[in-house]
């Protein structure tokens, strides 16, 4: 009577589990596409290979909000231009005894700090306005003695440029020794400002550069900045750079060793590398036949032809298992705001249920024992 009890009992137990969905740590890989084999599926499944990974290579790319670019490297002067709220110190010296500008015992005039005004120009006594905007202090130098010619034929000008506010650019933030810094010459460029400001801290995970300037900006990363001369870009007056550190992600979720929100530590991060940060697949539950990516495109990308994705909403299936799977896998680039889902291995859930039924088996024999 007993024996009949426990075979009923575990039976009921295989019953009970095939009703309920058991407690898992991740979806199963058919769970997640199923229903994009229906008639009208919301979503779009690509399974990435060696073959396609050209065509999807060239899909847009999601999660980068800058569209301005960075601005190429040039050429710029190597003197100073003077500005509007610039200070020069003008020195005349006149060898005439009876000059308007010297007296018997000194033979020089000297006019400290004399600001550029808003119209440009500087007042010298006698000839009135100078403009000495835009000109290089060799060059306003001359202009003034030009002037001063007509009055003291004999006087020469000497002539230091004090640069003011419109004549710098403000680093902010990410350096040893933020703070304004005047343009040592025209061709001040963005490494000589982060060099002049102590370095990028190393504290800063994947810093990014940016450059404000105007109305625009301009983005770009500390490494990309490194790589290429053609990016080290030329400083204006009045430019902003701030250093911050990267803010992009992925999330992990599903089966592997650690499931949070990870940033990225470089700018181009491959399937195989973003696994990595995962802390790896979990051995004994994971299904390396089953890993996803699950983006979002703006619908403005969506093309019919197969050079874009044909729905919003696309995930991406990898299968580790093989050669084709790991290249794939290796050359597939992960965007901001991708989720990485590590699904669970089906044979994870029928060891549970396995476990399950030889839990109640045991039960039950238990029972018989006792009850004999």
């Amino acid at each position: 009577m007993f024996r009949l009890q426990s075979i009923w009992g575990a039976l009921a137990v295989v019953a009970l589990i095939s009703g309920c969905t058991l407690p898992r740590g991740a979806a199963l890989q058919s769970e997640v596409v199923s229903q994009s084999a229906s008639e009208s599926p919301t979503f779009q499944v690509v399974s990435v290979t060696r073959a396609n990974m050209p065509a999807i290579s060239s899909w847009p790319r999601t999660g980068w909000d800058n569209e301005y670019g960075w601005p190429a490297t040039s050429e710029g002067s190597n003197s100073h231009v003077i500005q509007t709220g610039d200070k020069v110190d003008i020195t005349i010296w006149d060898s005439q005894e009876n000059s308007l500008l010297t007296n018997a015992t000194e033979k020089s005039t000297v006019m400290n700090a004399v600001e550029v005004g808003p119209n440009g120009a500087v007042f010298v006594p006698y000839v009135d306005q100078v403009f000495i905007r835009g000109l290089t202090p060799q060059m306003a130098r001359g202009r003034i003695q030009d002037r001063l010619a007509q009055i003291a034929p004999s006087a020469q000008v000497q002539l230091s440029l004090v640069q003011g506010r419109s004549n710098s650019v403000e680093l902010v933030g990410g350096v040893q020794a933020p703070g304004a810094y005047p343009m040592p010459s025209r061709n001040y460029k963005v490494l000589g400002l982060i060099a002049d400001g102590g370095g990028i801290s190393p504290s800063i995970r994947n810093p990014r550069v940016r450059l404000i300037r105007g109305g625009t900006t301009y983005e770009t990363s500390a490494s990309q900045l490194l790589e290429s001369g053609r990016r080290n870009a030329l400083l204006r007056p009045g430019d902003t750079v701030i250093i911050e550190q990267d803010d992009h992600s992925f999330t992990a979720l599903g089966a592997s060793g650690q499931e949070d929100l990870i940033y990225f530590p470089k700018d181009d991060l491959s399937a195989l590398e973003a696994i990595s940060l995962m802390g790896g697949l979990a051995d004994s539950r994971a299904d390396p036949k089953g890993i996803l990516v699950l983006r979002e495109y703006s619908v403005r990308h969506l093309r019919s032809d197969g050079s874009a994705p044909k729905m919003q909403q696309v995930v991406f299936t990898f299968d580790l298992t093989s050669a084709d799977g790991l290249f794939a896998a290796r050359n597939f680039r992960i965007n901001p705001n991708d989720t990485v889902l590590a699904t669970e291995s089906p044979i994870t859930m029928a060891q549970t249920v396995f476990s399950l039924v030889g839990t109640a088996f045991g039960l039950t024999r238990q029972a018989t024992t006792l009850a004999n």
